[in-house]
């Protein structure tokens, strides 16, 4: 298979080895097709070799004793500036993909391991994920997102991610920088968004860690986040986005001012994610402090907007329980750290 690659590298004229890492990509044959378009256009960025690895399902006991590897080889225009192979597996093979993949490896280069969708619930001890530096899952893509979070809390290992997560990059630097610009004592936040949307929980449990504060979490019709309310001593700081597309930022004291704050697709959020292949401690952090929550309040459904009466604004759900944090020193994600030292 490796021979093939070279030969068709050659074959366009290019063969140099220009690829910074390998990216594995685990699905099934429906969502085959937009995931490589995702991964085609995030090489842009990150030039990479990507192997596809679609596991068929054998639809009789004789096809499940039978294995079979199916093989295409992609390169130029059609592997966008990298390289890519296609496997598909059928029958016991499926079972053994590692043995697959590991010859096709770049050498002396990276793997990221992307499940787009059904993802193991121990990444790192799946065949797979243990060649991997980096896996990728997206709790977005199971039916019960927020249980998904807490199962993920349980097995996390340095190296793990979420495209859930990813998501909320621009608003937890858009919220930090709002910090940044005042002088002020974060008393409680609101964070207002879909119900069965992991983003929203992970923003929650993000500002919980790092604010050292109670956080509300309420449900409003979307899509995804749609508003984010700091109540400081100096007056609310909210980031409202009801479009999905334009927010506005709204400090008190200071004119509003629009920004934007779109919904980005997954060749965005994939290639965001090969930028940085160390481990990402703040979202341990945030993911680990809120799974006990998960566990607790699973069961119980925050009030979506509009039912609460306009004085009963702490008629919700009972806070996150306020956990001492020592110091942290992050980038610019991270800001919100240095308000709640100032308690």
């Amino acid at each position: 298979m490796t021979t093939r690659v070279v030969k068709a590298r050659r074959a366009i004229g290019t063969p140099a080895v220009g690829m910074v890492l390998t990216l594995v990509i685990v699905t099934d044959e429906e969502n085959a097709y937009d995931a490589l378009k995702a991964a085609g256009d995030a090489s842009r960025e990150h030039p990479s070799r990507t192997l596809v690895v679609i596991k068929r399902v054998s639809r009789s006991p004789r096809d499940r004793t039978q294995s079979r590897l199916d093989a295409e080889v992609r390169v130029g225009a059609d592997a966008g500036t990298g390289e890519t192979v296609v496997l598909r597996l059928h029958g016991e093979v499926v079972d053994h993909a590692q043995s697959v993949v590991l010859p096709l490896l770049l050498p002396d280069a990276p793997v990221v391991v992307w499940w787009p969708v059904n993802a193991p619930l121990d990444p790192a001890n799946d065949p797979l994920g243990a060649l991997a530096q980096r896996r990728v899952t997206d709790t977005y893509a199971c039916e019960q997102p927020v249980k998904e979070l807490a199962a993920r809390a349980d097995a996390y290992t340095p190296g793990d991610t979420d495209l859930s997560w990813t998501r909320i990059t621009p608003w937890r630097s858009m919220l930090a920088a709002a910090l940044d610009q005042v002088a002020c004592q974060v008393q409680g936040v609101e964070v207002e968004g879909e119900e069965f949307n992991p983003s929203c929980e992970l923003l929650a449990m993000w500002l919980a860690d790092r604010l050292d504060v109670p956080v509300r979490r309420t449900r409003s019709a979307g899509p995804g986040l749609t508003a984010v309310r700091m109540d400081t001593d100096c007056g609310p700081i909210v980031l409202d986005r009801a479009d999905g597309s334009l927010a506005t930022l709204a400090i008190q004291g200071q004119p509003k001012r629009a920004v934007a704050l779109k919904r980005r697709d997954t060749a965005e959020l994939i290639a965001e994610e090969l930028r940085r292949l160390d481990p990402d401690d703040t979202y341990a952090s945030a993911l680990r402090y809120g799974v006990e929550r998960l566990k607790q309040e699973n069961g119980g459904d925050a009030p979506a907007k509009g039912e609460r009466n306009s004085g009963e604004r702490e008629a919700v759900p009972a806070p996150v329980e306020s956990v001492a944090k020592g110091p942290a020193a992050e980038a610019t994600a991270e800001a919100p750290v240095k308000k709640a030292a100032a308690k």
